[in-house]
């Protein structure tokens, strides 16, 4: 594996945790979250995660995947969900080939709000430099992506 495509690269800036509220409106449990931090974090519904030491992109996915990759190092987390086809993915809008990769391909996709707030590791909420959006692949996936009150497509 190329270094820099390890989940265990996570950039200090990479460390901005989605907001409880977003799995509220979801209202869907997730079997795996592969991009977490050490320890989980405790408002995700996720059976199981992936942290640094396991290192997400090496290990095998299954079931429904929740993902909020490193936004430093996206397409290669990008291109291992578009092959597992199962779960939601919150991803930067940027124009990138990657991010044409998922769009072209997913079931569902949500655009969040632009001034959405997340949960920093250090420094409590705060907005990040880029908009945000959810991508779903499955019917479970894209049922919740429906019930965000938000534009679905």
């Amino acid at each position: 594996m190329k270094i820099g495509n390890r989940s265990n690269d996570y950039k200090p800036n990479d460390q901005y945790y989605t907001p409880e509220w977003i799995f509220e409106k979801l209202a869907i449990r997730f079997d795996l979250d592969v991009a977490s931090p050490e320890g989980g974090i405790s408002w995700i519904p996720a059976d199981k995660y992936y942290d640094e030491q396991q290192d997400g992109l090496a290990s095998d996915w299954f079931g429904t995947v929740w993902m909020n990759p490193p936004f430093s190092k996206q397409r290669p987390w990008i291109e291992k969900f578009v092959e597992h086809r199962n779960g939601i993915a919150l991803l930067p809008w940027s124009k990138s080939k990657s991010l044409g990769l998922i769009w072209d391909q997913a079931d569902a996709i949500c655009v969040l709000p632009s001034n959405l707030r997340f949960q920093h590791k250090d420094d409590g909420l705060k907005g990040i430099f880029v908009s945000v959006g959810l991508f779903a692949f499955g019917h479970k996936s894209t049922e919740a992506l429906k019930r965000l009150d938000h534009r679905v497509r």
